[in-house]
Order: structure tokens, then C-alpha cells, then sequence
């Protein structure tokens, strides 16, 4: 199945500083941008870190944090290395001393999913994204992945149709009824197996834009108790009915 990438969605006129950009102005240029963080680069316009408004707010503290509250990839502690990457974050007077680093990046390319599971992972709001030398060719945040699910209901339903149902499983397209309103898909009708239903059911959840799906599916063969080999078997004679449809 085609996935939405990254590069159609990220934003390209990217707000950036270098290391030796002065506190206030990074400060100013998330206020005027109205931005929650940037990238920080190096000469060369590869990413060296990343500046959220949660660094900035450290100078606030003139202290570093308690310790318990560094688990994420703020990476502000780390296990025997102590809290002096806070303190230095909360006496910093440049973009290098705020930025946190490596920054966590992904590449156009990547799809809208990867790029909201790394944002998961490393519980960040940003992602840059940069190409094969790592140097920013755009930006994408939460905000912007979620368009995803502004995918009109007509676009959903085709892709599972021409995608799912006709091109992965095989089926002729009244097969089975596809409804979808806002972004939930209702799918109903009968297969030719039992084992044939998660398997629609998870690939139809794959779909860009898809919230959930409501499986209403029959099958004509029960074929939970069969072993592996016998599942292949039946399979190529449906493929064979298939070849001949």
C-alpha cells in the first residue's frame, strides 16, 4: 500500500539558529515565529540539536531539576554523568548550551506512522528531517501528522478498495461494501476464509487517515483448525480462482 510521506507534509521555510545564537535571540525568534522549538545547525546545515521552549524554561530555575524528572529525550540526565547537563541548560547564555543532542531526526521519505512512532518513543512535539547528510531540508510536528486524518471519507474508501481489497487479497471489488465516515470504516460482506478477515481488518487499519474500523464480515470456510502447510495449500487454489477471475 502507497503511504503518505514525511516530505508531503513537512514544512520547508524552517526557523533555525546556529550554536552560537545568543539566548534572548532564540527566545525572540519562538515568540515572533510563534513556534514551540528549532533546529540548531552547524556551517554546513546539518542538524546539530534541537531547542524546545521546556529548555529555555530551565533558565527560569537557575538550578537543575530533580533527577527523577529526566526520563525523557530531553536527555538533560543520564545515568553517571550527574544533572551537569541541566545546570549548564539553566546557566546557558547561547543556542549551543541549550540545545539537546543528538537530535532525533527522520528523512522525507519516512512515513507519516514512523515519524508519529518516533515521536512516541522519544515523547518529542518536532521532528527535523534532513536528508542522507544529515543536513535540514524541513521540519514536521504533531500538528502537522494529524492531516493525515483530514483525509476526505472518498480518498479512505478507494485506497481500501483498489489497495486492500483488490490488490493485496485478490477479491473483485463488490466483494465486499466499504463505508467510511469520518475516517471509522464499516467493512461487510463474506470471505472466502476465516483466516482472510484480520488479516482485511489490519491492513484496512494501515490505510492513512483511517480512526477504526468496524469489521462486519462473514467467511464460507472455517479454516482455524487447519495447520500452516494445509492454510498454503488452500490459499493457491484460491489463487488459481483468482487467476481465472
Amino acid at each position: 500500500m502507497k503511504h503518505c510521506k514525511i516530505g508531503s507534509l513537512m514544512v520547508t521555510d524552517v526557523v533555525s539558529v546556529v550554536p552560537e545564537t545568543p539566548f534572548k535571540d532564540v527566545a525572540k525568534l519562538l515568540a515572533v515565529h510563534d513556534i514551540s522549538g528549532l533546529p540548531v545547525l552547524d556551517p554546513d546545515d546539518r542538524v546539530l540539536g534541537v531547542i524546545s521552549e521546556s529548555d529555555l524554561m530551565l533558565r527560569q530555575t537557575g538550578d537543575a531539576p530533580e533527577r527523577r524528572h529526566h526520563t525523557g529525550p530531553s536527555r538533560l540526565w543520564h545515568p553517571g554523568r550527574g544533572t551537569g547537563l541541566a545546570e549548564a541548560k539553566a546557566h546557558a547564555t547561547s543556542a549551543g548550551d541549550l540545545m539537546s543532542r543528538p537530535a532525533i531526526t527522520v528523512h522525507a521519505d519516512d512515513t507519516i506512522a514512523e515519524a508519529a512512532r518516533t515521536m512516541a518513543r522519544h515523547r518529542v512535539e518536532r521532528l527535523p528531517v534532513v536528508d542522507e547528510e544529515n543536513r535540514l531540508v524541513g521540519i514536521v510536528t504533531r500538528r502537522d501528522l494529524l492531516q493525515v486524518f483530514l483525509r476526505p471519507d472518498p480518498d479512505i474508501r478507494r485506497e481500501v478498495i483498489q489497495e486492500v481489497l483488490v490488490g493485496t487479497l485478490w477479491l473483485a471489488p463488490d466483494t465486499v461494501a466499504v463505508h467510511v465516515l469520518d475516517g471509522v470504516v464499516t467493512l461487510e460482506g463474506q470471505l472466502e476464509r476465516l483466516s482472510d478477515i484480520p488479516v482485511a481488518v489490519r491492513l484496512t487499519q494501515q490505510v492513512d487517515g483511517v480512526v477504526s474500523v468496524n469489521e462486519k464480515l462473514t467467511y464460507r470456510y472455517d479454516d482455524s483448525h487447519l495447520r500452516p502447510a494445509e492454510q498454503t495449500l488452500l490459499g493457491l487454489a484460491d489463487e488459481d480462482k483468482r487467476a481465472a477471475w
